[in-house]
């Protein structure tokens, strides 16, 4: 069984010390939750409510057939946001679900079992095209995150299906751990110029630009989700995206027994982080971001989340302890071709 040791944490969140961008002060506190606690006034006058979500909706309101063009992964967060777009908002949502070749049944069947009590329509992709970039980075040993180049991929997939049905908003499931204080939307989620991701973003950058701009395969395949964003406001439709976890007032604790009991969503077997629904190909980047950096975008996610007093740090400690057998490991590698000796 692989294991990686939660030790010498911030007090405070679940960062570890990773000098230069994050460091502990005397008292074992990282930079990040100090600042955090220095602008927490602004954080609270800036923070979303329900009404500015109703506002956002009102204005981007559809012409066409469809309101929204919801993204599911078959995890809870992306389901309830589905959930709420047809019976909170009571909005005609097209739920689209893309599978980049590692996708787990559970994941599937929680998506069709919820288009399926909500009555609504359903898109499902299904590609082998990020494939040969997965395993060229596993054999370069490069530091790229895995997720971060498919984010790039199915960010820049949702816009051009929203742009194909005039859809002018894009739902996302993301959660408060993975949004900030920048206007919404211009990051898709993440400022990748924050301190927490600078190495991951670096390396991710590095790579993309000296093996993924040289394959000819992906010749258009975009940088940064800068560049993804810019696409998407030179097309007809200048898709908005947004998720409703930003503005609402509760978390998963509520949402999770009504998706559970309407929906007949179920927790995954095996996933990480604990109690999460992501993609199979998701246990090997965890496993490359802890030996790389000794920490992943989840454990950014999850200290966000500590700070705002969303989640605790018990609960974030349990759920992010990483535990696979190598063997498992091994068979998911083995799709990309690859071996971890």
């Amino acid at each position: 069984m692989i294991e990686f040791a939660n030790h010498n944490l911030c007090k405070n969140c679940v960062l570890p010390e990773a000098k230069p961008h994050i460091y502990f002060s005397d008292d074992g506190i990282c930079n990040i939750c100090i600042e955090f606690e220095k602008n927490k006034v602004i954080e609270e006058e800036t923070k979303l409510l329900e009404t500015d979500l109703l506002k956002i909706l009102k204005k981007h309101k559809s012409k066409g057939k469809y309101d929204v063009l919801a993204m599911c992964s078959g995890g809870k967060d992306s389901t309830s946001a589905l959930y709420y777009m047809k019976t909170r908002y009571k909005l005609n949502p097209l739920a689209f679900m893309f599978d980049n070749g590692f996708e787990s049944e559970e994941a599937i069947n929680n998506v069709k079992s919820a288009v399926e009590a909500l009555g609504v329509d359903f898109m499902f992709f299904k590609s082998n095209y990020m494939k040969d970039m997965f395993a060229k980075i596993l054999e370069t040993n490069s530091k790229a995150v895995i997720c971060h180049p498919c984010s790039l991929w199915y960010m820049d997939l949702a816009y051009e299906i929203a742009d194909r049905h005039d859809i002018p908003i894009i739902i996302a499931g993301w959660t408060k751990g993975q949004s900030t204080s920048q206007k919404v939307m211009s990051k898709c989620g993440c400022n990748a110029a924050a301190p927490e991701f600078k190495d991951m973003g670096s390396a991710t950058k590095d790579f993309i630009n000296s093996y993924v701009k040289n394959d000819p395969k992906y010749r258009d395949f975009p940088t940064s989700m800068d560049e993804v964003i810019k696409k998407a406001a030179s097309r007809k439709t200048k898709a908005l995206v947004i998720s409703p976890h930003w503005f609402l007032p509760f978390g998963p604790d509520v949402y999770t027994p009504i998706i559970q009991k309407e929906l007949n969503w179920k927790f995954p077997s095996l996933s990480y982080p604990g109690r999460s629904t992501n993609c199979n190909l998701n246990f090997i980047s965890v496993y490359n971001s802890m030996k790389n950096f000794g920490y992943t975008h989840y454990h950014v996610e999850m200290s966000k989340l500590i700070r705002q007093g969303v989640i605790n740090r018990d609960d974030a400690l349990r759920d992010l302890e990483y535990k696979i057998s190598k063997e498992s490991l091994n068979k998911i590698a083995k799709g990309l071709n690859y071996k971890y000796e």
